[in-house]
């Protein structure tokens, strides 16, 4: 059989190459003969950079950055030869990726190393910059981002105001003035979320736990924004309270919409497009994908559950693979089958999903 391999992280443990590659492993082991077309995805988060590469039409680059804590840390961009374009990956800054669990600070995390990222980027004189958000560290509504681009943020005092969602609290007023170099640049946010800026649906309630915020810390973060997209829309003219997907990566997309016009785009559509996805799909006797947690927002247009959707539409059958699962279903094996423990299961993620892809590649032999 050709077999598609198109899984995207498991996060925490394996980025989407990793994740493919042991499951690339566990199927070999089982079915030699089979033909395996390895494509590792991404909707945004990390390992989009990796998900967009075209050998031959980008070039890596690299910038100085500071993390979401300030700390300087090495992140990676494309630029596109044709068309001409730059593709960031903004958890090269504010990842989660650069943080110990311990680190994790919700209400002080900024993206203003995204912002550097983009200012070098733009300095290539891209005609558009795609811009990959998720498995961010801040929610700050993008304000670290316009920070590093000249932004000020000032309290009722005139005094500049902390890094941090939290201090948006205090927020009186935006000075601003869109850098030239931006001047005809489209600015394109790729990501799969839909969820506001504010809101019970918003940045800090949804995610702000995934980041290390308390229940009390979500509703200061929350409040903050609010405050936030009222000043924003008093002083730039620009409403992102309520864009869907303004709240994707702590609310950096609604910030990268206020400061630089740019529009919201789905991520996962844009590494199907640029990748072949579905010439590739249509190629494949049987899809295989996964991802560290499939639950219900996975069905709700997260990359496993739409590659599901296209398998299932073009008749073709399809396996997902998953640390953990909430509920059971038959297209649907977890590494819990295996390790109950999520913390061994973690640090045991490539050994235990070769082996839990083996046991189902063997029965796939079986099977008529």
């Amino acid at each position: 059989m050709r077999i598609l391999i198109a899984p995207q992280e498991f996060k925490g443990s394996l980025n989407a190459a990793e994740a493919a590659a042991a499951i690339a492993a566990g199927i070999r082991a089982a079915r030699p003969g089979d033909t395996l077309d390895l494509l590792p995805m991404s909707d945004g988060g990390p390992g989009f950079i990796e998900a967009m590469r075209q050998p031959g039409n980008n070039d890596i680059a690299a910038v100085a950055v500071e993390d979401a804590l300030g700390r300087n840390v090495l992140a990676r961009y494309l630029i596109g030869r044709e068309p001409r374009m730059a593709i960031v990956e903004a958890a090269q800054a504010n990842g989660l990726l650069h943080l110990k669990a311990e680190e994790r600070d919700a209400l002080y995390a900024d993206t203003f190393g995204v912002g550097q990222i983009l200012a070098a980027a733009v300095s290539g004189h891209p005609l558009r910059i795609l811009v990959g958000v998720g498995g961010s560290a801040t929610t700050d509504g993008g304000a670290g981002m316009a920070r590093a681009l000249g932004a000020r943020f000032l309290g009722d005092d005139g005094r500049e105001l902390p890094r941090g969602g939290a201090p948006l609290s205090a927020l009186a007023r935006v000075e601003w003035t869109r850098p030239p170099a931006f001047d005809g640049v489209e600015i394109t946010v790729a990501t799969d979320v839909t969820n506001p800026l504010t809101g019970p649906n918003g940045a800090a309630a949804v995610y702000g736990p995934q980041k290390g915020a308390s229940p009390a810390q979500a509703d200061i973060l929350d409040a903050a924004l609010v405050r936030y997209a009222m000043v924003l829309r008093r002083s730039l003219g620009v409403d992102v309270a309520n864009i869907p997907g303004g709240g994707a990566a702590g609310g950096l997309a609604a910030g990268l919409r206020a400061f630089l016009g740019a529009r919201i785009e789905s991520g996962f559509d844009a590494v199907a497009s640029v990748n072949r996805l579905h010439e590739r799909l249509a190629a494949a006797d049987f899809v295989v994908t996964g991802e560290g947690s499939f639950d219900v927002q996975s069905t709700q247009g997260k990359t496993t559950g739409r590659i599901r959707e296209l398998a299932t539409s073009a008749g073709k059958r399809c396996i997902i693979f998953a640390g953990r699962a909430d509920g059971s279903s038959p297209d649907v094996r977890t590494l819990a089958e295996l390790e109950p423990d999520p913390a061994i299961a973690m640090r045991r993620a490539a050994d235990l999903l070769t082996e839990v892809v083996r046991r189902w590649a063997s029965e796939l032999a079986r099977s008529p």
